[in-house]
């Protein structure tokens, strides 16, 4: 089959394309000559069609409203940090984006008048912003992970209970020793009482912290270190007391904002 060929009048012959291009318009006619048939001569009729509008690559993905689409997001944007403690300055802002993302498209905001019953239950830190600053404190005052106290962190949880206001933090921690003696596995619990402050605010108050051994010494009582009082304590002590936003909560899902801006997000365990 020949080449097709443009003319604004009239059939061409030739199977090479004339040189000169068609005039603007609307529609254009396609002369197309078969060496078959006898070497007719057909005419196509083509018309010519609107360009699809730009698009704008950087609104698309999950939609406004799309919440397990952005909850995904989320927990991509800090798997694989450590729980913040390998996070840098960019993963920091990248998941600082994708939470506020998550908290615009929720279908309401957080109303613990009405959702405290989802706070129910023991909840497994994925991620803390805190940690970026290399102490288990956080943006507070805490003893510092890596060489100078070998501290490995490990899981990290909150167990609330609504109806006895108790608020737990426990970690799951393991204390390096002089060789030739392992680490001491250890489970530490910061035991707080909690309160609603705000529609969506919790304040909770430290009372004392438990220590329990695991592994070859887990026959080893609890231990038990009472709050000091407020006139023994250092000025600039971590009480672990403080206060915090729940921005976002769903029955396996939730993200808090801390008092000097720590962004933490955890899921059910």
């Amino acid at each position: 089959m020949a080449a097709p060929s443009w003319s604004s009048c009239c059939a061409s012959t030739s199977t090479r394309p004339l040189l000169s291009p068609p005039s603007i318009s609307k529609s254009r006619k396609l002369w197309w000559t078969s060496s078959g048939s006898g070497g007719k001569t057909r005419q196509l009729s083509i018309r010519a069609v609107a360009a699809p509008a730009a698009v704008d690559y950087a609104d698309t993905g999950a939609g406004a409203g799309d919440v397990p689409s952005l909850k995904i997001k989320l927990l991509s944007a800090v798997s694989g940090l450590n729980r913040g403690l390998a996070a840098s300055q960019e993963d920091l802002e990248r998941a600082d984006a994708a939470a506020r993302q998550l908290e615009a498209a929720a279908p309401a905001p957080v109303d613990l008048a009405k959702d405290l019953d989802k706070l129910q239950g023991r909840w497994r830190l994925v991620y803390s912003s805190a940690f970026s600053s290399r102490t288990l404190g956080g943006s507070r005052p805490g003893p510092p992970t890596g060489r100078l106290l070998p501290i490995t962190l490990g899981q990290v949880f909150q167990r609330i209970d609504v109806v006895s206001e108790d608020f737990d933090n426990i970690v799951e921690l393991e204390l390096g020793a002089p060789w030739p003696l392992p680490p001491i596995e250890a489970t530490a619990t910061l035991v707080h009482k909690f309160e609603i402050t705000g529609t969506a605010s919790i304040k909770i108050n430290f009372d004392k912290t438990t220590v329990k051994t695991k592994g070859n010494l887990s026959q080893l009582p609890l231990l038990e270190v009472p709050r000091l009082p407020d006139n023994l304590r250092p000025p600039t002590s971590n009480t672990g007391s403080g206060e915090f936003e729940v921005t976002y909560l769903d029955d396996d899902t939730r993200v808090t904002r801390g008092d000097r801006g720590e962004l933490r997000v955890f899921v059910i365990s």
